[in-house]
């Protein structure tokens, strides 16, 4: 009598089971991470109260790596900077590709105005380019906890790499409002002052709590943050319709700019948290609800733009000070 062969396991069901086992797997990671590294208690943040009351609860850590850059040619970068940041046209051309006027009209979409999520992340980052070329560190730090707050809905992706800013935030805060506050007024009073000081970190020499990092390295692990979400959030702005998907153009920037720097444990939960990337048109209703898909397309642009001229100059002033090495 021959024997009964077993049922066929589907590949849908195989797929979701290793799903389900690397998530596992990276939230004990994550858990015996965070016994390790308790971030410092938040200060008083300056801004209105529904500004801090919707701040992110429950920081947690995984997305912060060196970035790889690409050619450019921005101002802002200082001598010996790497490489500035320069990709995909500009917010003007992005309107008149789909159809819109090359200038936004005076009545911009709400999403870029006084209340709306881009237009309170735009303005703070904005702010903290000083016209001495310095980069001021309070205005900076408002800007990355909106930044955090627009891009959390987008996925679990994004949730993994704003809760480790989250606590990068709240660890540079504690010392731009804290008892030494004259000294982190900007980013080049910090970096001299803690060079004097002693407190900076060898090159390459993790502290055993990361918590009590020198407010430079700090600086320098969110300086590379904001690489990634500039890079795919600005990507999310030009893709084509017929070309790759958002989550196909994100995941392809992730393993460029930050996996080669993760655990592998790290790099496959965010390979698979690509699989449940939101669709391009869900992000650009996210980031500018109520509008078109040019004006939120173009919109979304202007918000990256802004973002890769404070990646650009805060590049330039860490590479002329020797501190992107750091970390």
């Amino acid at each position: 009598m021959g024997v009964v062969p077993l049922p066929q396991v589907s590949r849908r069901w195989l797929r979701y089971t290793i799903a389900l086992a690397i998530f596992a797997l990276l939230l004990l990671y994550l858990y015996h991470r965070s016994l390790r590294e308790w971030p410092l208690p938040p200060p008083p943040l300056a801004g209105t109260q529904e500004t801090r009351s919707r701040a992110p609860k429950a920081p947690l850590g995984v997305l912060t790596a060196p970035p790889c850059l690409s050619p450019g040619g921005l101002s802002g970068c200082g001598s010996g900077a790497q490489p500035c940041v320069s990709e995909g046209p500009p917010p003007s051309q992005i309107l008149q590709q789909w159809g819109a006027p090359e200038a936004p009209e005076p009545g911009e979409p709400p999403c870029l105005g006084p209340r709306g999520m881009l237009g309170r992340l735009v303005r703070p980052f904005r702010a903290s380019l000083s016209l001495d070329g310095d980069v001021e560190l309070s205005q900076y730090l408002v800007g990355w906890r909106e930044l955090i707050k627009f891009l959390t809905p987008f996925g679990s992706i994004f949730t993994f790499a704003t809760s480790e800013a989250f606590t990068k935030v709240t660890a540079l805060e504690a010392r731009v409002h804290g008892p030494e506050a004259a000294h982190y007024k900007s980013l080049v009073t910090m970096a001299a002052w803690e060079r004097r000081a002693g407190r900076l970190e060898r090159p390459g020499a993790a502290p055993p709590d990361s918590a009590r990092s020198s407010g430079s390295r700090t600086a320098l692990l969110l300086h590379r943050a904001l690489r990634w979400s500039q890079l795919c959030l600005r990507r999310v702005a030009t893709g084509a319709h017929r070309g790759p998907s958002a989550g196909e153009q994100c995941s392809d920037a992730y393993s460029a700019v930050l996996g080669p720097h993760h655990p592998w444990l790290v790099r496959q939960a965010a390979r698979l948290a690509f699989l449940s990337f939101p669709g391009r048109g869900r992000l650009l209703e996210l980031a500018c609800p109520r509008t078109t898909e040019a004006e939120a397309r173009a919109a979304l642009a202007r918000a990256a733009a802004t973002l890769e001229e404070v990646y650009n100059r805060t590049q330039g002033l860490l590479a002329e000070r020797g501190l992107l090495q750091l970390a």
